[in-house]
């Protein structure tokens, strides 16, 4: 690729993501409000709670973690649940999720596109895209290892029993 045609890919990926962030303010207000878990957030989860707890779980379990992660995300100051929120909304418009993620739909993406955009994301040289893949991780972590059924998976006996005297 020469320079020219790099740097001009930069400023058009750039423009999509201006274009992309201000469609999404005029759509969501700014004011901080409760996050609220919708339709294409829990699509969004149903394909990152297999990808990081490294499991296919079946639909009851998968739905309860979901749910799990939403509480999670409900019990965090209204800033950081804002900041969830727009996180989610850029992850769900088609642009910027194919920017961002590099992913067409997140019902129709595969495990190997899953791991990628995670992977990226992990390693990006961008602090922000790193903070918002810890802060998922450590959601969806949260919510699926919540469940004591799930600690046999890692090994995890369950909390120390208190010791009668």
């Amino acid at each position: 690729m020469q320079r020219r045609s790099f740097l001009k890919a930069g400023l058009l990926g750039g423009l999509a993501l201006v274009a992309g962030g201000a469609v999404y303010r005029q759509l969501r207000p700014a004011v901080a409000q409760r996050f609220a878990l919708d339709d294409q957030g829990r699509s969004i989860l149903a394909v990152l709670i297999p990808a990081m707890a490294g499991c296919a779980p079946d639909a009851p379990a998968l739905a309860a973690a979901i749910d799990r992660v939403g509480a999670a995300i409900n019990g965090l100051p209204l800033r950081v649940q804002k900041e969830i929120s727009d996180l989610f909304g850029l992850l769900s418009m088609a642009p910027t999720r194919r920017l961002l993620a590099g992913v067409p739909a997140w019902p129709e993406a595969t495990p190997a596109e899953v791991a990628a955009f995670l992977q990226s994301w992990r390693t990006h040289r961008t602090e922000m895209l790193q903070t918002a893949y810890h802060g998922l991780h450590d959601l969806v972590i949260g919510g699926w290892y919540a469940e004591p059924s799930t600690w046999a998976d890692i090994g995890y006996p369950g909390p120390m029993k208190e010791l009668s005297a």
